[in-house]
């Protein structure tokens, strides 16, 4: 068993410890921890198709609509278990993305960002127009089945996939996509397949985090489902570094805290405002509301500034730490084999016969 799973496998019972200590948690407090692993699995998926495959999509919005109401469904009107509903939720995003990727994959750039972006506006109304789920009224009645456990499970398994892939012949497959899509296709690469393996991933991962998102809320409306929720999965990667899995990671749980963070501001200002009035003067403009988005955005423009290959750029915090290794690497020495020179050279002349 490769290092990574050994991991996987550790993790599961801190994970139920901190579960039980999460119910201790304020209630605010506990979404907020919640939304991070959510966020998390959003941002690892989608790092995997713009970031290591070098796609740009703004679809996901509508792979994260597919899979949590998939799975809402079952849960509501079959009484499917949960994590059987988070896998077949995966799966119909995973399939959304089959269909949707071989038609587009064959676009570049902009013009695949626009085709991704459509995609995700048609599921929206799709959702919006369909009776079975509710339409404009949403479906209601999800059972609470998303807890801390099942969330941090995902996001650790989202993390351990996509760096195993990342790191196997098929993983440096798609990053030479990436590189120079010609060069790949002259050396054999199918670069087509490559892609459509990065855009299937990344949806399974969305399909799953729509499931728990979904059962989190207990009540999935299309509108929750916007263009605006793919364009922060977007920004979630490149702030954390197009290609680096830890770098999405931060990024997910920083742009998850900072917004609940500032919300908090324009009570500072007003109470600094009631201690100086001088100081008041100065900072009367952020006790707006709407002060904490300008804010918001100005810290992203600063570190874009400073930080303009995101957190980590491409690297990982622990590059070594899921490294897969044979046992034979691990136990047998590396020796050099003895070489018998070809020409035996010497300073004494052969004697005659």
């Amino acid at each position: 068993m490769s290092r990574s799973w050994l991991v996987v496998l550790a993790s599961v019972p801190i994970l139920l410890g901190l579960d039980h200590l999460s119910h201790s948690l304020n209630p605010r407090i506990q979404q907020i921890v919640i939304f991070i692993g959510i966020n998390i699995i959003l941002a690892v998926g989608l790092n995997l198709i713009n970031g290591y495959a070098g796609q740009f999509s703004l679809g996901h919005a509508g792979f994260m609509a597919i899979g949590g109401y998939t799975s809402a469904y079952l849960t509501v009107h079959y009484g499917m278990l949960f994590p059987l509903a988070m896998v077949v939720g995966g799966l119909a995003a995973a399939a959304s993305g089959v269909l949707v990727g071989l038609p587009t994959l064959r676009l570049r750039g902009d013009y695949l960002a626009i085709a991704t972006l459509g995609f995700g506006e048609i599921v929206r109304v799709f959702f919006l127009n369909l009776d079975a789920t509710g339409g404009a009224r949403g479906l209601p009645g999800i059972p609470a089945l998303t807890t801390f456990f099942w969330v941090y499970l995902a996001a650790l398994l989202s993390v351990v996939i996509v760096l195993n892939l990342i790191q196997s012949s098929h993983g440096r497959a798609v990053v030479a996509v990436r590189e120079d899509e010609l060069a790949a296709e002259v050396m054999g690469i199918s670069t087509t397949y490559y892609k459509m393996t990065a855009f299937i991933v990344g949806a399974f991962l969305a399909g799953v985090a729509g499931c728990l998102f979904g059962h989190y809320l207990q009540i999935l409306h299309p509108n929750k489902f916007n263009f605006i929720l793919s364009i922060e999965v977007v920004v979630m990667v490149v702030l954390g570094g197009m290609g680096s899995t830890t770098g999405a990671v931060l990024a997910a749980a920083l742009l998850t805290i900072l917004p609940e963070l500032l919300r908090e501001v324009p009570a500072i200002a007003e109470d600094i405002a009631a201690a100086s009035p001088f100081l008041g003067s100065f900072l009367g403009v952020f006790g707006e509301p709407a002060m904490r988005m300008v804010l918001y955005s100005l810290m992203m423009i600063l570190l874009m500034i400073f930080r303009p290959y995101g957190l980590m750029g491409n690297r990982e915090a622990f590059p070594g730490l899921l490294r897969r290794r044979s046992n034979l690497q691990r136990t047998a020495p590396r020796t050099e084999p003895e070489v018998e020179p070809l020409v035996k050279t010497g300073t004494e002349a052969p004697e005659e016969p």
